[in-house]
């Protein structure tokens, strides 16, 4: 099947529902009227994750399902009866990485092959891989497109450079119907103060100083309604089995200049301070993530519509409305 017309009634997987992005795109999917399972990570708290914070209304409609995407069970069975399979699944967090690499891989890659032995076994129309900028490392040349280079420059990004080549060895191996989106970074309401978004606003909210590593490095942000958006139009585009995609917003912003902002539009007197704790090992560092976005156009018919300083207000919003999420004392990684 090389497109999918509607997602009304579909029955739909979610890898990694109760992340901050897998979240939004649950509600996305029922908002479209599929029908969707949440494969979450298991705890003895059943624990929803960012799914807590959907509606009532919202959760009665999702079928839960906990497990470990390390357990090939589990997860063939969460993908057994499914038509399309979206594989957010995944230990994100870089700082992690450097602590417990081993943790990262087997989740990250080994993850990813149960899934793809999973969708080989039971033919899902599609399976929607989530990758990330990061596999790009610091940009050799801008905006970053989908040819280039993959350079793995901690052991999270290694990890998904590897899932992302185990998705292309089985499209062509196994004819598994899979397409590869590489969002650069989303931030939005529900993210962990482990990114750089919500580490800056929890304490620019808070504090008189915000703390944070090297300032020069540039991203490209996305909000995660647009990074949702990309993905359910990569569950319905036609003719992009096998492909790499780039969502992205085709601009950079330094760090530095990101935490200005910021604090401009918190309104608050704060003052900018390096923590060398944050500072991560310099030929780890990315120092340039800028995406080259003319691909999700051409094949997804997608753009970005948030603005970065739109997105941001509605950020700290959220997180001026759910404090007890933030430990801005502390240095989350």
């Amino acid at each position: 099947m090389t497109g999918l017309p509607s997602l009304v009634n579909r029955s739909v997987l979610v890898t990694g529902a109760g992340g901050f992005i897998g979240s939004h795109l649950v509600e996305r999917l029922v908002a479209e009227g599929a029908r969707v399972r949440a494969f979450l990570r298991y705890t003895s708290r059943s624990d929803l994750g960012n799914l807590r914070f959907a509606s009532p209304e919202i959760r009665a409609q999702v079928e839960s399902i906990w497990g470990d995407l390390r357990d090939e069970h589990a997860v063939a069975e969460a993908v057994r009866g499914t038509e399309i399979v979206f594989h957010l699944g995944a230990l994100i967090a870089i700082p992690y990485s450097y602590n417990h690499p081993r943790e990262v891989v087997e989740t990250n890659i080994m993850g990813t092959l149960n899934v793809l032995m999973a969708a080989r076994e039971h033919r899902p129309a599609r399976l929607i891989h989530v990758s990330t900028s990061e596999v790009y490392g610091t940009a050799l040349h801008v905006p970053i497109n989908e040819e280039h280079p993959l350079q793995g420059q901690s052991p999270y990004s290694a990890s998904k450079i590897g899932a992302d080549k185990l998705v292309e060895s089985f499209v062509r191996s196994f004819d598994v119907p899979a397409v590869t989106i590489r969002p650069f970074n989303t931030y939005g309401p529900r993210q962990s103060a482990r990114a750089v978004i919500p580490t800056i606003i929890s304490q620019a909210l808070t504090r008189a100083e915000v703390y944070l590593g090297d300032l020069t490095p540039t991203r490209d942000f996305t909000y995660v309604a647009d990074t949702v958006d990309g993905f359910i139009r990569a569950a319905t585009a036609e003719g992009i089995i096998g492909e790499t995609i780039n969502l992205g917003n085709d601009d950079e912003i330094s760090i530095g200049d990101l935490a200005r902002l910021i604090i401009c539009l918190v309104g608050r007197p704060v003052e900018l301070k390096t923590d060398p704790m944050r500072i991560r090992p310099a030929a780890s560092e990315v120092r340039r993530l800028h995406a080259d976005n003319r691909k999700a156009k051409l094949k997804l018919s997608w753009k970005p519509r948030i603005p970065l300083e739109e997105g941001l207000r509605q950020t700290i919003e959220w997180i001026r409305a759910h404090p007890e999420s933030f430990d801005p004392e502390h240095y989350t990684i």
